[in-house]
């Protein structure tokens, strides 16, 4: 695998898992065929982009990353080359991808990736380069540029779909503790406050009392603490913060009214306001109360559809885009409350015509048919790999649902092992010894298990095949 810095230069780095040979023949070999190349960027060590750069390579498409170092899309040989993501140059790093690259398609991982996307077009328009091949394939990859401000302006997202006719919650920005005072007089409690600009629940506080919600309406809304913004730059080569934490810059608010019910999830691959394939999905079990998804359930649900194939059609996306709503739960009836403008960590799921993501978009850059197969489970619970099993070893989901261990990638899979024993301190050298035993590769992996997506089941305290 080669690594190309964001100066252009080439580090090639010598892969030396013993599985190599075998599972390089899960990816077809580029320089066989005239195939579509598609940039996944991301700013986060997220398990789910190298799924999808799984996915996307099986298919046969070339793949590209840019990420930071350690991302554990080096264990695999999902992709063809990866691109160092330096958190103090971001938008350096991402014009230098590119332009190396040169792909058909970018896929933002993250919704900082996202905004750094948004930010080097922004760049371009100001520079009088909108006609730059960069800013072609972020319009190209993302949509027009006019609907790049509305992923992360929630109360016009929301105005914007009550026009269409979605059902949504009511939503108002808020600018201070009056406005506040007067939102909560009129709507009641519980509140909804978010914080726009944030993300994975940093930024959404449920407030009940008007003592929480006006702590939590100065908490969320108060610039970020210099010493948190360093810590994120420098750890999580996230600089975000970093701007508002020196200027002392103060987020902007948001009021929403609370649905009492369970969360859902749309992950779409959509094409110039067109949507090709979906994968809608009911939350069951969440990493924290604020967290992502760990166990989600395939659901078929005309208002989810039809909401999303509304937005995906108004703003006229392209790429892969989430949509996250609120199921009511006396009616049932789904509310839409919020848009992610990026990859989302279901999106490598390939459950059948229509609701395979991967497929549809190969088949769009390539003008080649969808050729995705069969569901890969006919279980409609989904315990995602390795989130819900970093959640809790012993959840009762590892062996009632679908388990998506992607044992073709063994690399990968002790990598999730070995980083799920350095993020938690309780996990006693017991439960190590038990789990890295349970995750060796089988001896003998059948030919229909080679293929992405095929699950397993955890059988007593160990991941078993």
């Amino acid at each position: 695998m080669n690594v190309v810095h964001d100066n252009g230069e080439f580090e090639v780095m010598t892969m030396t898992t013993p599985e190599l040979n075998a599972t390089a023949s899960l990816y077809p070999n580029p320089r066989l065929s005239s195939r579509p190349t598609v940039l996944i960027a991301t700013t986060s060590r997220w398990y789910p982009t190298a799924r999808l750069a799984m996915a996307l390579a099986s298919y046969g498409c070339v793949v590209e990353m840019l990420c930071p170092p350690g991302h554990p899309i080096t264990k695999t040989v999902a992709a063809n080359k990866t691109y160092r993501y330096q958190g103090l140059a971001p938008l350096r790093s991402f014009a230098a991808a590119i332009r190396n690259s040169r792909p058909d398609l970018i896929i933002p991982g993250d919704d900082l990736a996202a905004r750094q996307l948004h930010r080097l077009y922004d760049l371009g328009r100001k520079r009088g380069k909108t006609d730059s091949s960069i800013c072609r394939v972020i319009e190209r990859s993302l949509g027009p540029a006019e609907s790049f401000p509305v992923a992360y302006t929630r109360s016009v997202f929301i105005d914007l779909a009550r026009q269409e006719g979605i059902r949504v919650p009511a939503t108002k920005a808020i600018a201070n503790l009056d406005e506040l005072k007067d939102w909560i007089i009129r709507s009641g409690f519980p509140v909804v406050l978010k914080a726009d600009g944030t993300s994975g629940g940093d930024g959404v506080r449920i407030v009940r009392t008007l003592e929480e919600a006006e702590q939590a309406f100065s908490l969320l809304q108060s610039p970020p603490q210099l010493l948190r913004a360093a810590k994120r730059a420098l750890i999580d080569h996230d600089v975000t913060l970093v701007g508002p934490a020196l200027l002392r810059r103060s987020f902007e608010m948001n009021a929403q009214a609370f649905v009492d019910g369970r969360e859902a999830t749309s992950a779409v691959a959509c094409w110039q306001g067109r949507v090709l394939a979906a994968l809608h999905f009911e939350v069951i079990e969440k990493r924290s109360a604020a967290g992502p998804a760990t166990v989600v359930r395939w659901i078929e649900n005309t208002d989810i559809a039809t909401a999303t194939e509304k937005m995906v059609r108004l703003l006229n996306l392209s790429g892969v885009h989430g949509f996250d709503f609120m199921l009511e739960e006396q009616t049932g009836k789904a509310y839409l409350i919020e848009m992610n403008p990026r990859a989302t960590q279901v999106g490598h799921l390939a459950l059948g015509p229509g609701r395979d993501i991967p497929a549809a978009l190969y088949a769009a850059l390539s003008g080649k048919v969808p050729q995705s197969g069969p569901a890969v489970t006919e279980n409609d619970t989904i315990a995602l790999f390795p989130q819900e099993w970093i959640r809790d070893p012993e959840s009762s989901f590892l062996r009632l649902a679908y388990h998506d261990i992607p044992w073709e990638e063994p690399e990968f899979v002790r990598d999730c092992v070995s980083n799920r024993r350095k993020q938690s301190a309780w996990y006693s050298r017991a439960n190590w010894s038990k789990s890295s035993a349970a995750v060796q590769t089988p001896e003998k992996v059948s030919a229909p298990a080679k293929a992405y997506g095929v699950g397993t089941r955890v059988e007593g305290d160990s991941i078993a095949r």
